[in-house]
């Protein structure tokens, strides 16, 4: 996710490494070896991170199950289905920290140059050692190469989250310099360092646009191996990875290959990993979490389950209404449908309790919206009251909670609001069906890929039956569900949205009503609200911490209260079930399980192939 940042404490900054660069002009221009939002780096000087064990052995593999197919390495340029994996190919300017918010410290870039206050620019400072896979340096014309690419050709997200990129210019070889098109956008620098860089070089025959298989050169810690096209892909171990002894990668990368294995079935993927197909399972069903971790490799201790306790934000596990739909543009409409959604049932019925309500797009953070708008809030909101829609305008001001209801089954009260609702908006009920203001029966397709989601989603769909809706369930395969959500084709689909504690540029992304005209773009809903779009800028504009906070409550206020989406279940966990050969380091990261820094016991994993073969 992107970011905002700080000023740095001009003593401790100097402590850590912050110097004046006189040779170009800029006073307030600062150099330092990390990049910090709104916080202090806790890590600087160390020589490594403190969720690792520099100890750790290097040998192994993991495996791990992946859903649908694949046809691109080029995550970047938004074509085809993109590859599980090749991240690890790839190294960025910096690393982000797992312990600390929008901390990044170095990686190919051993240092950068900006003004905190007024970020009209940044200078990376790259780390002269830094090589490619094939021994090839990294240089400034490859970090120009790859931010011209994804600025131009990469996916119209991307593009917009890199909007306020101006232009990069090669300083040096190892100095390059980007200007941005605002004046104050501090969180550019973060936002940059995050992506990968790439060789000029390996493009210069080859089109930035196009669907490949073809091995892209990299200069990260793992090559690929072998692919099986659609099937599975392999990655090895760099035993030359230029980066190996920094700070952020010591005791990291342990494993001898990464696989990544398909399936189109996740429920097929299961008896996949069952049978040790692959080794390294998170799980997203209550169901299976309670029920089926019961079997012969569990019981013999041979297959172990792990939870991660994380401080993130839960994703946004939703409904979503595509509010282009004629049905959809009508927030009376929307706001009934909410009272047909009987969480309480489901989690009692269907997950076991393992699941909370979400009440926000930010749960399970300092971000979420809770209670009635502070004084500071009120502040943000009070320009824009009178440009809500009332619906909308009430929604921002009260101590908001979705319906509840009596975990019966039958949620009589809720129906008998909707039914108000839709009643007082000018629907009516003709021989049991609904029908708008036009005389037009209300009809819905809900797009899915899923297997197995029509459990938990029809009794979702039977209370709208029940209002006199006709639902129908259009079950697709990953393929063309991607294509679909990227052409917006759908009246209503599920979404699973994740946040960072940095919201910044990304938000633009989820909720402009720019982003909702762009094919490939995550606006799902089609937002268009000109009050969201003006809180988003000042959220990404956000001085400090502070206001940082405000602004995305506020956001938050007005995403519930505009029902685009019925936000609908989530945890503040993840759940891992693996082959008992894995091991982690004593101290854990606060907002990543931190498989990176996992590595495999040797002793361990030959009693799991023991145990296999005698299967």
């Amino acid at each position: 996710m992107s970011f905002a940042i700080k000023k740095t404490h001009q003593y401790l900054g100097c402590i850590l490494g912050c110097v004046v660069l006189p040779q170009f002009g800029w006073a307030a221009l600062q150099t330092t070896p990390y990049i910090a939002v709104h916080s202090q780096p806790q890590y600087v000087g160390r020589s490594a991170m403190p969720y690792a064990n520099p100890q750790a052995p290097k040998g192994g593999d993991l495996i791990r199950a992946s859903n649908g197919t694949f046809d691109n390495l080029n995550d970047m340029n938004g074509k085809g289905s993109s590859t599980d994996g090749v991240s690890f190919i790839f190294d960025s300017l910096m690393s982000s920290s797992l312990d600390e918010p929008g901390v990044m410290y170095p990686l190919l870039a051993e240092k950068v140059s900006y003004d905190p206050k007024q970020t009209a620019f940044v200078i990376f400072h790259l780390n002269p050692k830094a090589k490619f896979s094939d021994g090839s340096p990294v240089t400034a014309d490859d970090v120009k190469f790859s931010f011209d690419a994804f600025q131009t050709k990469s996916n119209p997200g991307l593009q917009m989250y890199l909007s306020d990129l101006d232009k990069t210019a090669v300083l040096s070889k190892h100095q390059v310099k980007v200007s941005f098109k605002s004046t104050n956008n501090a969180e550019m620098p973060l936002i940059l360092s995050q992506m990968p860089i790439y060789s000029k070089k390996d493009w210069q025959k080859r089109d930035f646009t196009r669907i490949t298989l073809e091995p892209i050169l990299g200069s990260g810690p793992y090559l690929i191996e072998r692919i099986d096209a659609g099937r599975s892909i392999t990655y090895k171990r760099n035993p030359n990875y230029w980066g190996k002894d920094l700070p952020v990668n010591k005791g990291r990368y342990n494993f001898d290959r990464l696989k990544y294995v398909y399936y189109r079935n996740l429920d097929i993927a299961f008896e996949g990993f069952k049978s040790g197909q692959y080794t390294l399972h998170e799980e997203y069903t209550a169901r299976k979490w309670v029920t089926e971790y019961r079997f012969p490799a569990v019981n013999a201790g041979m297959v172990v389950k792990h939870k991660f306790q994380h401080q993130n934000p839960i994703p946004t596990q939703s409904f979503v209404f595509n509010t282009r739909r004629h049905a959809f543009q009508d927030i009376r409409f929307r706001q009934a449908l909410t009272y047909a959604y009987d969480f309480e049932w489901q989690n009692k019925a269907l997950f076991y309790g393992q699941y909370r309500r979400l009440q926000s797009y930010f749960s399970n953070s300092e971000l979420e919206a809770k209670g009635t708008p502070s004084a500071a809030e009120l502040a943000v909101l009070k320009p824009y009251l009178a440009k809500l829609h009332p619906i909308q305008r009430q929604g921002v001001l009260q101590n908001w909670q979705y319906p509840v209801t009596d975990a019966s089954g039958f949620n009589r009260n809720g129906l008998l609001k909707a039914r108000e609702l839709l009643l007082k908006a000018g629907y009516r009920f003709q021989q049991g069906k609904l029908i708008d203001a036009k005389g037009k029966a209300i009809q819905i397709e809900f797009l899915i890929h899923q297997d197995g989601l029509q459990r938990t989603l029809m009794p979702f769909v039977r209370n709208m039956k029940r209002l006199g809706i006709t639902v129908n369930i259009r079950h697709v395969d990953v393929p063309q569900y991607i294509e679909r959500m990227r052409r917006a084709d759908f009246d209503m689909t599920t979404s699973v949205m994740p946040q960072s504690l940095s919201p910044g540029n990304e938000q633009a992304q989820l909720w402009s009503s720019a982003a909702a005209d762009q094919p490939g773009n995550y606006n799902y809903a089609g937002i268009k609200n000109p009050v969201i779009d003006e809180v988003v800028q000042q959220l990404i504009r956000a001085p400090n911490r502070e206001q940082l906070i405000v602004r995305t409550k506020v956001l938050d206020r007005l995403l519930r209260a505009g029902y685009y989406q019925i936000p609908t279940y989530g945890k503040g966990e993840n759940w891992y079930a693996y082959w008992n050969m894995y091991r982690q380091p004593a101290t854990k990261p606060k907002l990543s399980a931190g498989i990176d820094y996992w590595w495999s016991d040797a002793a361990q994993a030959k009693k799991v192939a023991h145990y296999l073969r005698q299967k």
